[in-house]
């Protein structure tokens, strides 16, 4: 199941699997309207000579042209997504171009004229005339008019739909969207059931007594997904504890630890076979970029990544880059209320999975800390920054969590101080700073400059 929940992301994600089977419906469709007209009594088309009035060399001149002007059209989309697909990852990111390849206008709209051309093909190759006996599949033929002309519509619609894609508050709305649903079905995320304090401290200190023995990745690539109850099974069978050496997204080299196996009893070193190796392997997928299905932090990772290009000296847009950053206090604000569950898993008797997980702190970094130090001297980027954390403070009264805030406050303000250059500026810094101190019901820092 793990294997195939992987496969389907990937062709989701791809730009041929949903045209292929729209391919495939086409020729199903051709066919079946064929045989109809095979078998039917066709006495009542002289009735309607506006739709059934072509003649065999009329109907494949008619279908000659739909499939001549289809693949024309087919070549011109292809065309213009690569293109988009250029300009995007030039002018945002990259890491952005998988949300364009799963979107599914894009797909259906690539896959129509394809199925149009081939719809042509099949019943094209069907019509006889005169001294081959006489056939024409008058359903057939009009169903081909039918789709040449909801096709002006889809055209007309997949060049509005470019047209909005491409803008950034579009590309950083999707991808916030996509992050939101994430986070909503992550948090809190079960890896069998949570030990509780006293076990997992037990755990900790028993782990520097048992003997590790890595287990080497069969592949190498970013940590896509993880099949949790293949690996607390796979654990409970070895009558021992899986340590995994890295997280949702986390890179791995082939040949280097992918986790850790220890034996409870007796507590010696595991042998080492293939058959555990590659029953481990299997518990993970592993690709060539980051995916967003089990990794929240990589639609944070996205939002950082478009603000970044903005405020890159070639491009210098501030307004999108702050775009980003509203996004990201949002993403964030949703994080600060949910609870973030311990790494130790057990299966009722004993702990049996140790997990890398995410942290709220981790996450706010990756949101914030690049950006910061990417915005020397932008003063519109400092004070959005502030605004942020007053947002997410909002949203959690959790000590820790507003540790990690205040001491982003300080961060800001220290960058504040080193690059803004007139004091104009650094007052409004001052006065932000201010509200943020408020908001969190306590000053920022004793030293702090703006305090």
């Amino acid at each position: 199941m793990h294997r195939l929940r992987a496969l389907w992301q990937h062709l989701n994600a791809s730009l041929w699997f949903v045209p292929t089977l729209m391919v495939a419906a086409a020729i199903g469709l051709a066919f079946a309207l064929v045989f109809l007209d095979a078998g039917i009594r066709h006495d009542w088309v002289p009735d309607y000579p506006l739709l059934f009035g072509a003649g065999s060399d009329g109907a494949r001149g008619m279908l000659t042209a739909i499939a001549g002007s289809m693949v024309t059209v087919a070549a011109l989309i292809f065309s213009l997504t690569l293109s988009t697909l250029a300009q995007v990852s030039s002018q945002y990111t990259s890491r952005v171009l998988r949300n364009f390849m799963r979107d599914r206008a894009n797909q259906v709209v690539l896959g129509f004229f394809v199925s149009i051309f081939v719809y042509c093909l099949i019943v094209l190759r069907t019509i006889r005339g005169g001294d081959e006996g006489g056939f024409i599949p008058s359903l057939a033929v009009l169903m081909g008019l039918v789709l040449a002309l909801v096709s002006i519509g889809v055209l007309i619609f997949f060049i509005h739909h470019m047209a909005t894609a491409i803008q950034a508050s579009t590309i950083i709305r999707h991808a916030t969207e996509e992050t939101q649903a994430a986070i909503a079905r992550l948090f809190p995320e079960q890896l069998g059931e949570e030990a509780d304090p006293a076990q997992a401290q037990e755990l900790l200190r028993q782990a520097g007594q048992l003997h590790w023995q890595p287990v080497p990745a069969g592949a190498t690539g970013y940590v896509q997904s993880m099949d949790e109850e293949a690996l607390l099974a796979l654990a409970r069978r070895l009558g021992g504890v899986v340590r995994l050496e890295h997280g949702m997204g986390g890179f791995v080299a082939r040949g280097a630890a992918l986790a850790s196996v220890a034996r409870y009893e007796p507590a010696a070193p595991m042998a080492l076979t293939g058959e555990l190796t590659a029953q481990l392997n299997d518990c993970f997928s592993l690709g060539s970029q980051r995916t967003i299905e089990q990794d929240a932090g990589f639609g944070l990772r996205q939002l950082v990544d478009i603000a970044l290009k903005a405020l890159s000296p070639g491009i210098n847009d501030t307004t999108t880059a702050l775009i980003g950053i509203d996004h990201l206090s949002a993403l964030l604000a949703q994080l600060a209320d949910r609870h973030f569950e311990q790494p130790w898993r057990t299966d009722h008797e004993r702990v049996r999975v140790i997990a890398v997980r995410p942290t709220f702190g981790g996450y706010l970094a990756t949101a914030f800390d690049q950006i910061r130090g990417s915005a020397d001297g932008n003063v519109a980027v400092y004070l959005r920054l502030l605004t942020a954390l007053a947002t997410i403070g909002q949203r959690t009264q959790a000590p820790a969590r507003r540790q990690a805030l205040r001491q982003q406050a300080d961060l800001i303000a220290e960058a504040a101080r080193r690059t803004l250059p007139t004091d104009y500026e650094r007052e409004q810094v001052r006065q932000r700073l201010a509200e943020v101190a408020a908001a969190f019901g306590e000053g920022i820092r004793p030293d702090n400059p703006y305090r």
